[in-house]
């Protein structure tokens, strides 16, 4: 099907000021409203190969290390429980059909970059795909933290690892007739620019997307 490009530019231009107004007015959320002790932060692919070398980097995600370095103090002093996934793939991962080499098993790109690393306190879970919630350590983890209902998940990439995390993480709780709060902070999740892979169009759709499928888009607050 092709698509008239003019037409649809038209009768679209509407839609899409609606959606920037919509995620211009998104509600804010302070930390300190949730339990501590039902809520996990969960950094998402914050490591050196998708902000700082590698074939991926992106200035755009290594500008939100601060952000997330503090939130992850943050949530220390609160008690909140952290996972912080990262992408470690082996050389024959199917992923490089699709991506440049990157993120190689026990090797820099893999690691959690420093500013995080040196806050600790996570439990990290590498992942050999875009879904961290296919990992084994992270179905474990959810056997063992049952108690675990409001997840903040920050990191990269907003319209990938980010939204494939929380989309299956929300369904997953639907399905078990469980409640729960997935919760995604614009100010702290970010996705690259490269050619048509424009970052600013891409954080809108992709944040409008999972709003549609019941996942919390919000500006996040953590003064204490």
């Amino acid at each position: 099907m092709k698509i008239n490009k003019e037409e649809f530019i038209k009768s679209n231009l509407k839609t899409i000021e609606d959606i920037i107004d919509l995620m211009n007015n998104v509600k804010k959320v302070n930390i300190n409203i949730l339990d501590a002790s039902k809520t996990a932060l969960v950094i998402v692919d914050m490591i050196n190969g998708f902000s700082k070398d590698g074939m991926l980097k992106s200035d755009r995600i290594a500008g939100i290390i601060p952000g997330i370095t503090e939130l992850s103090k943050i949530a220390d002093d609160l008690k909140i429980k952290k996972i912080a996934f990262a992408d470690a793939h082996n050389q024959n991962s199917p992923e490089f059909d699709m991506y440049p080499k990157h993120c190689l098993d026990s090797t820099s790109e893999s690691e959690v970059v420093d500013e995080i690393k040196d806050v600790g306190g996570y439990q990290l879970i590498k992942k050999n795909s875009t879904n961290g919630f296919l990992e084994d350590e992270f179905q474990e983890w959810l056997k063992s933290n049952q108690n675990i209902e409001n997840f903040i998940v920050v990191g990269d990439c907003t319209d990938i690892c980010v939204e494939q995390f929380s989309v299956t993480l929300k369904t997953w709780f639907n399905r078990n007739n469980m409640k729960s709060r997935i919760i995604v902070p614009l100010n702290l999740v970010e996705t690259y620019d490269l050619g048509t892979h424009n970052a600013e169009l891409i954080n809108l759709f992709a944040s409008f997307s999972m709003m549609g499928n019941g996942i919390e888009i919000v500006e996040l607050e953590w003064k204490i």
